[in-house]
């Protein structure tokens, strides 16, 4: 089947509108990394530091977290090793499964959350939230959670 003929390209709207949804995504995440750049954090320190801190006991399943932070078993485990050197996380064994590892959050990982997360929602507020109304924010949303759905379907499948 000739794809060339098959596919129903973009219309300049649908472009347009996927070309700024492009940009805005590197932009901020860009801008996001910054703002966490003066604490020693990348936005994937900070995803796991957050993952750790809402959980039970501030522990998470080295397997869960990786897929909550959509990364690999083994880029995750390279990431703990970093976070582990400076003191943010630890690896614990799973009692109940002896090959399953627990990545828990340290005291110090906690209060360097208690320190960044203040800063971080500011960034956010500054780059995002601000610069849209109530009535966009709810339009965004509504636009938004049917891809999120679908995507989050999508996992694991080719």
């Amino acid at each position: 089947m000739d794809t060339e003929t098959a596919t129903p390209w973009l219309t300049e709207a649908e472009q347009c509108a996927w070309r700024t949804h492009l940009e805005v995504n590197r932009l901020l995440t860009y801008r996001l990394e910054r703002d966490l750049q003066p604490f020693g954090l990348t936005m994937n320190d900070y995803e796991i530091l957050v993952n750790l801190s809402e959980s039970e006991g501030r522990r998470m399943r080295m397997s869960d977290l990786a897929a909550a932070t959509l990364q690999s078993k083994s880029r995750l485990s390279h990431q703990i090793t970093r976070m582990e050197n400076a003191d943010l996380v630890r690896r614990e064994n799973c009692e109940s499964d002896r090959r399953g590892l627990f990545a828990v959050l340290t005291d110090h990982g906690m209060e360097t959350m208690a320190k960044v997360a203040p800063h971080h929602v500011a960034s956010v507020r500054r780059h995002f939230m601000d610069l849209l109304s109530a009535e966009d924010m709810k339009h965004l949303h509504a636009s938004l959670r049917p891809i999120a759905d679908h995507l989050r379907g999508q996992r694991g499948k080719p």
